[in-house]
């Protein structure tokens, strides 16, 4: 059977580097580590972005919209028991698409599969949507330096 999770802020950070003013994930509802993972980011007015993005029409830059997604992904693979706390970085991002302005007051549901992972190296897909309508997705790989450098072969 799989080890299915339910996380809260606290615990997300116990999964993933990511610390206020960079942290966009609220809450995962459902994680099966390997497999996926399902949530969602609150977004208020008094998110530090708005007043910059922009002052006349707020609204959820595109970057932020980028690390929302993924880090739900991050949640697919760091849920496994050697990955818990370890650095990512980005390999690639592919197919970004942003279809509907997010604007204080939203909630973006955010559900995260993982195609592939081995040695380090994750790859799949993340998608947002708000009250069932898509907003945003992308397909990206990323890694854990830590995991990978150990299949790096000897330098001479």
């Amino acid at each position: 059977m799989d080890n299915l999770l339910n996380l809260d802020i606290v615990e997300i950070q116990q999964y993933q580097q990511n610390r206020y003013p960079l942290l966009f994930i609220d809450f995962v509802d459902e994680a099966i580590p390997g497999k996926y993972a399902k949530g969602y980011k609150n977004f208020s007015f008094n998110e530090w972005f708005f007043p910059a993005h922009f002052a006349d029409e707020p609204n959820v830059p595109g970057f932020v919209q980028v690390e929302m997604l993924t880090q739900m992904f991050l949640m697919t693979f760091l849920t496994l028991p050697d990955n818990k706390g370890r650095k990512t970085s980005f390999v690639n991002i592919h197919n970004a698409q942003f279809k509907k302005k997010i604007v204080p007051g939203d909630r973006v549901d955010i559900e995260s599969t993982l195609a592939f992972y081995s040695r380090g190296v994750a790859k799949g897909k993340s998608v947002g949507t708000r009250n069932g309508e898509f907003v945003c997705s992308l397909e990206l790989t990323v890694a854990i330096p830590d995991v990978l450098n150990h299949f790096k072969p000897l330098q001479k």
